[in-house]
């Protein structure tokens, strides 16, 4: 009896659009490219750029902290002087010779969180989202 060949679907895989990639295809769309040519180009699916030209306006007023190229909602401009000090404070350790760990880091940031919170009137920022990002920063370290 003979075995069957069985075909494994390659799922694809999802690729992740750049801001300025974003960009670029909404200044091509401005000037007159067509959405079926863009998804041709850029290797995307007419969806995808569909969905980019939807969302243009939010996509070109955002401006992404050094280093970014995926913009979260959670991201607030309280996170983004929270994230300027702690690098300042992480880099004058540095140079002190002080060993950083995760731990340090994190409680540092929290603290800055948190006395950046009190300087700031009342808003919706929720602190356990901080304390997520924390955690995910720290793996990556």
């Amino acid at each position: 009896m003979d075995r069957k060949k069985v075909c494994k679907k390659s799922s694809a895989k999802k690729k992740m659009m750049s801001i300025e990639l974003k960009r670029e295809i909404i200044e091509k769309h401005e000037q007159g490219v067509r959405v079926v040519d863009l998804s041709r180009q850029y290797g995307r699916s007419t969806s995808m750029i569909c969905s980019v030209l939807k969302r243009k306006e939010s996509i070109k007023s955002v401006t992404p902290a050094k280093g970014l190229t995926i913009i979260s909602k959670l991201r607030t401009s309280l996170h983004e002087n929270m994230e300027k000090l702690l690098m300042v404070w992480v880099t004058e350790k540095q140079l002190q010779g002080d060993t950083l760990t995760q731990t340090i880091i994190c409680e540092k940031a929290r603290a800055i969180y948190g006395d950046l919170l009190k300087q700031t009137p009342q808003t919706s920022i929720d602190e356990a989202s901080e304390e997520r990002k924390c955690s995910e920063k720290g793996k990556d370290q």
